[in-house]
């Protein structure tokens, strides 16, 4: 009784033994995920970015795309029906960081490969009025005039290789081809198209015509 009104009066010693309790309660939760198949490894066929889709996922990081579009689709019926199948671990294996993201300003961008064609993604880059009247969304006119230094990229698929993810030498020295005249446009394009290429394809998408209108009206700063 005398050490329980010990701590309940020192405040220090309990905030001490408070961030104890919660660490270990983290590491008994955590720990056993990180040894679970389903988490370290990739979707099956799923295999690390190409040299042009991951020089567009860092323009899509550097531009701070993941502030208002997310990529993670919660096992909720709502979500499901809009965007497709529910995100699994695996598909974001290869992904340094994550881009799950914590808030919708526009829509998630998770299954958004596919959906629209590489024009429709040009125009609404440069300036997303034209497509989506409604939307707020600001315009990177600027991606299609920068273009990228094919050694950097390479340099980064070399340094996730370290990390794990299956590059080959060959698969590196293709860099140079593949961003070969392409602009950041070009690559940001390439990256969107590729996401939800993986996914599994169990539970199809079912949103409406209606639906689809609504995701196109809030599309919004991002980069979708």
């Amino acid at each position: 009784m005398l050490k329980h009104q010990l701590v309940e009066k020192n405040v220090g010693l309990m905030g001490v033994l408070i961030a104890v309790v919660i660490s270990f309660g983290g590491i008994a939760e955590i720990v056993p995920l990180m040894f679970q198949a389903q988490i370290v490894e990739p979707l099956e066929g799923m295999k690390p970015y190409p040299p042009l889709e991951l020089a567009g996922r860092d323009v899509y990081v550097s531009e701070g795309c993941y502030g208002c579009h997310s990529q993670m689709i919660r096992t909720l019926h709502s979500e499901t029906a809009r965007y497709g199948h529910y995100s699994v671990a695996g598909e974001s294996v290869y992904d340094h960081p994550f881009q799950w993201g914590s808030k919708r300003t526009g829509p998630d961008l998770a299954r958004v490969g596919g959906r629209y064609s590489d024009e429709w993604h040009r125009v609404h880059m440069i300036n997303p009025r034209a497509v989506v009247p409604e939307s707020n969304m600001p315009g990177y006119p600027w991606l299609a005039d920068r273009f990228f230094d094919a050694e950097e990229i390479k340099d980064r698929m070399r340094a996730l290789r370290a990390l794990g993810h299956p590059y080959s030498d060959e698969d590196i020295a293709s860099a140079t081809e593949a961003l070969r005249g392409k602009s950041e446009l070009d690559a940001l394009i390439a990256y969107l198209q590729g996401l939800g290429k993986y996914t599994p394809k169990s539970q199809p998408v079912a949103a409406s015509a209606a639906t689809e209108a609504s995701e196109a009206g809030t599309a919004a700063a991002g980069g979708e």
